[in-house]
């Protein structure tokens, strides 16, 4: 009800819209319309009422609230049906949950807050409230489980597209970091249930910051994360941004769905900053085997693939981490 009464006040501009006029278009009392319009009120929407002619919106919150996401959205399965949440622990925990009750292809859990926010490796992800776009999307594609992995690449690459719409120039570090001026700005993590050879879902969480100033990170992270306000310079509308980035989404699963990964992988390249630099490669998890080449391209399975002085060796996104290596 509140997203329906929020439609009527945007359509009407503006101009002021009754009350009465509401209840008789919505199917309830005016009473019921007074109650919403109250609750909007203390989540922040800036509603002006007049006792002759009615109520006008004069402003909305920056919210990721469904109403707000859903406010022009123009998708055919990603952002479809949202789960918010003020707080959660991990929105890939919730959606895991949501998953195996059946949750539907395309399905976002948003949360303003993560309390315990989690990115590749087990490391903890910053995820301050009010601050950044922290959220999952399940997705139920049709093809092999060996797929999965590449739907990593989709979310970095919807990400730096929508940067792109509002005029940021970000690049991706390979696998799936988002990156501006060297420092981090998005983290991504996939997950996958699936039997030998059927996915029965993949979770991609992405967690981006958004409005968080330099003060705001931690100490140890502030030579290391960025925000979008503070490679734009000024603050971000939340909503927009995010609304572009299910679109980016969206228009990319379709074209995954009908014809691969192929346009993934292309787009990938066009943001990559790791394709023809040296870089040293490293396992994360503690191990010894280290080496340095020049990364040259991914393969059809999204391996990157770095030239060394013993030949072409192919790296896998969950084993390893990669270091920038001067020439």
């Amino acid at each position: 009800m509140r997203s329906k009464i929020l439609d009527l006040l945007r359509e009407a501009g503006d101009s002021y819209l009754s009350g009465e006029e509401m209840a008789k278009r919505l199917g309830v009392s005016r009473t019921a319309v007074w109650k919403h319009i109250q609750e909007l009120r203390r989540d922040g929407y800036d509603i002006v009422s007049h006792s002759r002619s009615g109520y006008s919106l004069q402003s909305a919150p920056d919210t990721l609230r469904p109403e707000e996401i859903k406010n022009g959205l123009r998708t055919r399965r990603i952002g479809r049906e949202i789960r918010f949440y003020p707080t959660v622990d991990s929105t890939n925990l919730e959606a895991k949950r949501l998953a195996q009750q059946g949750a539907p292809d395309g399905l976002i859990v948003v949360a303003e807050e993560q309390g315990k926010g989690r990115g590749r490796l087990e490391r903890s992800f910053f995820s301050p409230a009010g601050k950044g776009i922290w959220f999952s999307v399940i997705l139920r594609p049709d093809f092999l489980p060996q797929e999965a992995p590449k739907c990593t690449l989709l979310s970095a690459v919807a990400v730096a597209q929508a940067a792109e719409d509002f005029g940021m120039k970000v690049g991706i570090k390979w696998p799936n970091d988002v990156l501006a001026d060297g420092r981090k700005l998005v983290g991504i993590l996939t997950e996958m249930s699936a039997e030998m050879e059927r996915i029965h879902y993949v979770i991609i969480g992405t967690g981006i910051n958004v409005n968080i100033a330099e003060e705001d990170f931690p100490e140890d992270l502030r030579d290391k994360a960025t925000s979008l306000s503070q490679v734009k310079g000024e603050e971000i509308p939340r909503a927009a941004f995010f609304r572009a980035v299910l679109e980016h989404m969206d228009a990319l699963y379709d074209s995954i769905l009908r014809e691969g990964f192929a346009e993934v992988f292309s787009m990938w390249r066009r943001y990559s900053i790791t394709l023809g630099q040296m870089v040293r490669v490293i396992d994360a998890r503690g191990g010894k085997d280290a080496f340095t080449g020049r990364a040259v391209d991914i393969d059809e399975d999204g391996a990157l693939l770095v030239d060394t002085a013993e030949g072409r060796r192919r790296v896998l996104a969950g084993d390893v981490s990669i270091r920038p290596q001067q020439d």
